[in-house]
């Protein structure tokens, strides 16, 4: 999952960042509201932290601004105000949860983790495909009853594959949700990490799911569904 932090105290934005990618999400950051409002533009995200006191677009006005063209996305807002009336506002301007600075990075996480079970459209907390399993709470996957052990970066690109069986993510769009930009490196490595999960995934086990889609990108699919629509490599 990819998350956006919009945070001007860049000691905090990098200490909340480090503690979510050690928690496997990929982060980006962004240190004023326009830089903020760029990025919700260029990316696809599954959860924004917005502080709201910002250096030329605050945060109050990119809440509005993404309001009208990301309704669905879960805003978590960041603030020194503490005053019912200042949550009160930024409840109805679009805001899902609201935290005060300062705060314990524990409780900002269950947080994080709540709005994502539930926003845009909720989720089971353990996806299923086949004899397939993750547990999204503890990150745990199992195939066949068998513990299978994942990097974060295995882990995220099989949770995006599974948040929609059957439908096919292009390189890019993988790319993009597993990653952040902080990224520099090789440009297939997307078709690197997937050779990994079949490794782990798929070649033990006499039933694949996982498929190639040819010149567009990959997909997991029950083996039925994959021989009338892809082509297996």
């Amino acid at each position: 999952m990819r998350i956006l932090i919009v945070e001007d105290d860049r000691k905090l934005a990098e200490f909340v960042a480090r503690g979510l990618r050690a928690e496997r999400y990929a982060v980006d950051l962004a240190y004023d509201g326009i830089e903020g409002l760029k990025y919700l533009q260029s990316y696809e995200y599954d959860l924004l932290v917005l502080d709201l006191m910002l250096p030329q677009l605050s945060g109050t006005e990119l809440l509005g601004r993404l309001r009208r063209s990301h309704v669905g996305l879960p805003v978590l807002v960041l603030t020194a105000r503490d005053a019912t009336d200042d949550k009160v506002k930024h409840f109805e301007a679009g805001a899902d949860d609201y935290l005060t600075k300062p705060f314990d990075f524990a409780e900002l996480l269950v947080r994080i983790k709540a709005l994502l079970r539930r926003s845009p459209s909720p989720r089971s907390d353990v996806q299923r495909l086949g004899d397939l399993e993750i547990n999204r709470l503890t990150q745990q996957v199992r195939r066949a009853g068998q513990r299978i052990e994942l990097t974060a970066k295995e882990y995220g690109v099989l949770e995006y594959l599974l948040s929609s069986p059957g439908r096919v993510f292009s390189r890019t769009m993988i790319l993009e949700h597993v990653w952040d930009q902080s990224f520099e490196g090789v440009t297939n490595i997307v078709d690197v990490y997937v050779r990994y999960l079949r490794r782990k995934l798929d070649d033990p086990f006499p039933v694949k799911l996982i498929h190639t889609v040819r010149g567009v990108g990959y997909c997991l699919r029950e083996p039925e569904q994959a021989l009338r629509q892809a082509e297996p490599s």
